[in-house]
């Protein structure tokens, strides 16, 4: 008698298993190429328009550090998209519209575009070091965008030029260029020093965007012999030193916010010497007048930042 067959039911289910593998692939294998098909083939394609000589030249980002393919995490770099790593796929900018225009790309940082696109392509690999701060900085609250400061495509960055570098800052702080032309003032016109030398425009942690955690912290970075600490200390000197100095700049010699004794009696008040309020018409006999002309107080309390004397209680030595 012969035997009924028996059905391979291994075999169908592992038939049935590749069939539904090899859809997933080709499913799949469809669905990677749509979203990678409005990418153009490269920068080759950006340089015909964007090439020297062109209104909108970016040739020489192949220049800078962004443009060395060789670096792994450079926008050129191998399995990258070049110049649409970070203007996002722009395919169909390349292709000019019936009336002769073209599309915007998919990312632009052209003026009056959204600010924040703009950032987070640069944040996302300038996120770290001096800018892990950026977000809720005063910059990033007033929404300033990365290429208002920033040339990405020049060759070497105006903004890392200490002159260039304070016009681009004077142009939204112009209050703070008409001080550095004051009689008294840190060398910034001269290029000796430049605003990053006490501020960080992308650090919000402290305040007023400065290098240090506290104004005076800053300060002693140049004046570090203002430091301290002092047997006898002057207090609104170990409090904050623009009680007394303007920083930016002033009419008054040593960025003094006023010329003594006009500053020092600004809190030594009490009637008689050392404060009484002597100005060139009380002044009655050259007793008096020591208080006016010279150095004013500082030609007797001449360690006016601090004393390490031991009579040095009133700052004279």
């Amino acid at each position: 008698m012969l035997k009924k067959p028996v059905p391979r039911r291994g075999l169908n289910s592992v038939f049935v298993f590749l069939l539904l593998l090899c859809n997933f692939t080709l499913a799949f294998g469809e669905e990677e190429a749509d979203a990678t098909a409005e990418y153009s083939s490269g920068a080759k394609q950006c340089m015909t328009c964007h090439s020297e000589g062109k209104d909108r030249a970016a040739h020489e980002v192949f220049l800078t550090p962004m443009g060395i393919s060789g670096a792994k995490d450079s926008p050129f770099a191998e399995g990258s998209h070049d110049c649409e790593t970070c203007h996002g796929p722009s395919a169909s900018h390349r292709k000019k519209q019936s009336d002769g225009t073209r599309l915007s790309p998919a990312i632009s940082f052209a003026k009056g575009t959204p600010v924040a696109p703009q950032n987070e392509v640069c944040m996302a690999c300038h996120g770290d070091g001096q800018r892990i701060h950026w977000t809720g900085s005063m910059h990033d609250q007033e929404e300033v965008a990365c290429v208002s400061c920033h040339e990405v495509h020049a060759a070497q960055d105006p903004v890392l030029d200490k002159l260039a570098q304070q016009e681009k800052c004077f142009s939204c702080h112009p209050r703070t260029r008409a001080e550095t032309f004051r009689a008294s003032s840190h060398p910034l016109r001269f290029g000796e020093m430049t605003c990053t030398d006490c501020h960080n425009p992308h650090d919000g942690s402290n305040d007023f965007l400065l290098v240090r955690s506290t104004v005076n912290d800053t300060c002693y970075t140049c004046h570090a012999e203002k430091r301290g600490p002092f047997l006898w200390e002057h207090a609104p000197v170990s409090e904050d030193c623009t009680l007394c100095h303007n920083p930016h700049g002033s009419n008054h010699e040593a960025l003094l916010k006023q010329r003594p004794p006009l500053l020092c009696q600004q809190c030594h008040s009490p009637g008689g010497h050392p404060a009484t309020a002597y100005t060139s018409e009380t002044a009655e006999n050259s007793f008096q007048q020591r208080f006016l002309l010279g150095q004013s107080c500082t030609n007797c309390h001449s360690q006016v930042h601090g004393s390490n004397h031991p009579s040095g209680v009133t700052d004279l030595r």
